[in-house]
């Protein structure tokens, strides 16, 4: 049996970074008992798939983990109950939101997410200052940036990646954020942009503060959605257009 599970990383556990989560993960799955199944070979490790690794210090209100458990034994398995039994072993700030039973022919989540969703802190900036560049950047027909590949520098746009992008009303924006607040959505694939690339080509580069995920999206049938909703089947997005 494969199980997805959806969680939140919030608060001082952003700064744990994503090989050790993945270690919180394992010490969880062996000190609650869960059957998990194991890798062969030399050094045996559990059966588990993360989507889109995540920056250490930034946040996350959906991240996602596929998981394999053993068969017959997977059958005693209450899904129901897992976020419950799993959250009490793991730290403070990963919070288990959702489970549910997937495919194992389906495709893995590093392939299937083409765009994340993103609430981007700009510190000492208020929602007026930053309206004029953001119309810079959205009207722009094409963004040079420079990024490493195979420890060269390679000259890339940057423009067709970011498929959404405006300053947040400060009604809508996060209580926890100060300052004026981005929301974005940017691509994954073919070639996936980060945050602080689009702080970089603002002119002048903007300040990155704190730094949310909100949704990692999977396109089907020109829809977007996202891999697992909150205690829900997976919700359906309008397709949005780049501007």
């Amino acid at each position: 049996m494969r199980i997805r599970l959806r969680y939140r990383k919030l608060g001082k556990v952003r700064f744990t970074s994503h090989r050790d989560v993945a270690r919180c993960w394992e010490r969880a799955f062996r000190t609650s008992g869960l059957p998990i199944a194991i890798t062969e070979g030399f050094s045996p490790r559990p059966k588990m798939h993360f989507g889109l690794a995540l920056s250490t210090s930034h946040e996350s209100l959906g991240e996602y983990l596929d998981l394999d458990l053993l068969d017959p034994e997977s059958a005693a398995v209450d899904i129901d109950a897992l976020p419950a039994m799993l959250s009490g072993h793991l730290p403070v700030g990963i919070d288990i939101e959702a489970v549910a039973i997937i495919d194992r022919s389906a495709p893995s989540l590093q392939e299937a997410v083409t765009s994340c969703t993103w609430h981007i802190e700009v510190p000492g900036l208020a929602h007026a200052d930053l309206l004029p560049a953001v119309e810079r950047v959205v009207s722009a027909s094409t963004l040079p940036i420079v990024r490493e590949r195979k420890g060269k520098p390679v000259s890339d746009d940057l423009r067709p990646g970011i498929l959404h992008l405006e300053v947040l009303d400060p009604t809508a924006a996060p209580a926890d954020f100060a300052g004026a607040v981005l929301y974005a959505e940017l691509a994954t694939a073919p070639r996936s942009v980060r945050p602080s690339e689009l702080m970089a080509v603002f002119d002048p580069p903007l300040l990155e503060g704190r730094v949310r995920r909100i949704h990692q999206l999977i396109t089907e049938n020109g829809a977007t959605r996202e891999p697992l909703s909150p205690g829900a089947p997976p919700m359906v997005f309008a397709t949005a257009s780049a501007i």
